[in-house]
């Protein structure tokens, strides 16, 4: 909790130290100030009264909504009703002050349909007892005219503690706001760095197992000098994978990532028979842009792999910027044709979850993905996959 909402929740108690020290100050004045007091006659109806009233000005301590409208309507008419009789056996003038804190509380707890003409009640009753020609008192009936003023007061501290608690109320819930974009911003990292894990190590050991079943294949068949190469690349992806590993750290850390050499390096890693085509004028595009298009060429060259073994690969980078506008797009596409005859297609090597997650990826960047078969041309019978993000 902040100090704003520390501040608020202490204005809003019920007993925080400013109310509960006036009631304090008021009882002690009282009974040091009004006067008589004694064990008989006047002096003890002046003591019991002053009892009485203060007894009810300990009710302001009590939790608001533990009495309901008609009993704290009655308590404060039962103190008006005493207020006004101290007011009119006191030779000081310092009871009004508990006329005063009646009305005040009335604005406070009441709604204004019961405050108000309560307030001008007790001014009216005040003023009465002081206007009688009984008593020993010496306090004008002007004050007890005007015991009805501090309604106002209690109206104000209750529109006051209102809005205090409809801030604390609106804080709390922007808390709890926060607290939920955070948790969903976490929950959105641990999606992101589960997809990088299946892109990276994923990709890898793909491919290492479809080189293993290459080799496998090759050794039944007796071709010694092809199964050697096969062993060696699948070598050579255990060290790029080790190398993928150590640039994923690099990407999680926001390093720069140069996306033509890595495309480049995951080609010759990947296919042998792979070239790279880079078209419109080359710009450095955000580190997380540059990591979807990686990551994309990873999915696309695993099933390139898996699909079609030994088929020749393409991969094109265009940037484009449309003429008269500032929006800037870069397009990504992969194609591989169809698969050589004899070649051996590893489909059942994969989770399938390769294509959701670079969906998944492309939103969260507003980007768009289309993948299919390719139905005629040169390359029937092969693959094509097309990544379009803008910037």
């Amino acid at each position: 909790m902040n100090r704003a909402q520390a501040l608020v929740r202490w204005s809003t108690a019920d007993n925080n130290p400013i109310q509960v020290f006036g009631t304090a100050a008021a009882i002690t004045v009282g009974a040091v100030a009004v006067r008589p007091t004694g064990a008989s006659g006047t002096g003890l109806a002046v003591v019991c009264l002053l009892v009485l009233v203060s007894l009810l000005l300990c009710t302001r301590l009590v939790p608001e909504g533990h009495f309901s409208p008609g009993a704290q309507l009655a308590v404060l008419c039962a103190w008006s009703a005493g207020a006004a009789a101290l007011m009119g056996l006191d030779r000081s003038g310092a009871s009004a002050l508990f006329a005063y804190f009646a009305t005040g509380h009335a604005g406070y707890r009441l709604d204004s349909r019961r405050s108000l003409p309560f307030a001008a009640a007790t001014s009216a009753l005040c003023a009465g007892v002081l206007l009688l020609p009984w008593g020993a008192h010496s306090t004008s009936w002007i004050v007890g005219a005007f015991t009805g003023v501090s309604v106002l007061v209690g109206i104000s501290n209750r529109a006051h503690t209102a809005a205090l608690r409809s801030a604390r109320a609106a804080a709390e819930q922007a808390e709890l706001a926060a607290r939920a974009v955070a948790r969903a911003e976490a929950l959105a990292e641990r999606a992101r760095i589960a997809r990088d894990v299946h892109d990276v190590l994923a990709h890898s050991l793909a491919g290492v197992n479809m080189q293993l079943e290459v080799t496998d294949a090759l050794l039944e068949s007796g071709d010694i000098d092809r199964a050697r190469e096969a062993a060696r690349r699948a070598q050579s992806l255990v060290r790029s994978g080790l190398t993928e590993v150590q640039r994923t750290v690099g990407d999680l850390r926001e390093d720069a990532l140069p996306l033509v050499e890595t495309l480049r390096s995951l080609l010759a890693s990947a296919s042998a028979a792979g070239t790279l085509t880079v078209d419109g004028p080359q710009r450095e595009l955000p580190v997380r842009l540059a990591q979807v298009i990686v990551r994309c060429a990873q999915e696309a060259l695993t099933n390139a792999h898996k699909y079609a073994p030994g088929a020749p690969v393409r991969m094109r980078l265009e940037y484009l910027e449309h003429a008269g506008q500032q929006a800037e797009e870069t397009v990504f596409e992969v194609v591989n044709s169809a698969p050589p005859e004899g070649s051996r297609p590893l489909a059942g090597a994969g989770s399938g979850m390769g294509l959701v997650g670079m969906r998944e990826r492309l939103d969260l960047v507003g980007g768009t993905v289309t993948a299919g078969p390719i139905v005629d041309g040169e390359d029937a019978g092969g693959w094509q996959v097309r990544v379009v993000i803008p910037g």
